[in-house]
């Protein structure tokens, strides 16, 4: 009913007052800036959330501490921890740094901080059950450097996770509320703020035509995950590693 209401003259009226694109017109006019920000945030995250994660997940997967089994299950953390205790304590250490607190980068670090165990988690599965050690050191065995190695046999072996937890990361991204709602400024509001914003300050065609655009957004990132069969949360990733 809400996607109906933004393609309705009148949502009262309903159907009968006709159909219209002047809604979705309305809101791209006024909140493409959100839309663009919303992408900038979300493809900086994952490309921090690439160099920091694929290697962290690898390093997870070879070792077999008992310090490596304790931050691995610490991962599950942010599943349960609420995106607003996530902001707080990035306001309560870096909100004294205005510069930064009122640039586009404080977002993007709380989403790393959101998103990056999902990477992390998927890489580490993957990698866990590929016999990555044997083939690593049939490449040694040959002459490969340690970075010929990565890049040519780790890499392509652990694409799988790669493109899963690249797809939770810009969907989390694009879709976090809560977190983006503590740390946004005038000047950093993105999609899912402007969302609200929407709902809450003008009439309920444009709110509803916002979430058609936002729905464009996410829904095709969702059906790959769900086609690829990825699980967010990475919990069942972890219950199918063998230990």
């Amino acid at each position: 009913m809400s996607v109906l209401a933004g393609l309705t003259v009148n949502y009262f009226r309903g159907l009968s007052s006709g159909l219209t694109l002047r809604w979705l017109a309305q809101v791209w006019q006024q909140y493409q800036g959100s839309v663009a920000l919303s992408l900038g945030v979300a493809f900086a995250t994952l490309a921090i959330v690439l160099a920091v994660g694929v290697p962290a997940g690898y390093a997870l997967a070879r070792s077999k501490s008992r310090v490596a089994r304790a931050i691995e299950e610490a991962l599950v953390l942010p599943v349960a921890l609420p995106g607003l205790a996530s902001a707080l304590a990035l306001l309560v250490v870096y909100g004294g740094f205005t510069a930064f607190r009122m640039s586009l980068w404080f977002i993007v670090v709380g989403h790393v901080v959101f998103t990056l165990p999902f990477m992390v988690r998927a890489v580490a599965a993957v990698a866990s059950g590929a016999d990555l050690r044997t083939l690593e050191e049939g490449a040694a065995s040959l002459g490969a450097s340690f970075v010929t190695r990565f890049v040519t046999i780790v890499l392509p072996n652990l694409r799988p996770g790669i493109v899963a937890g690249a797809l939770a990361v810009l969907t989390l991204s694009i879709g976090e509320f809560n977190l983006t709602w503590m740390l946004h400024t005038p000047d950093t509001k993105t999609l899912p703020v402007g969302l609200a914003d929407t709902y809450a300050s003008l009439r309920l065609e444009v709110g509803s035509a916002y979430t058609i655009v936002f729905l464009l957004m996410t829904l095709p990132l969702l059906v790959a995950m769900q086609w690829l069969g990825v699980d967010p949360s990475g919990t069942r990733a972890l219950k199918r590693r063998p230990r």
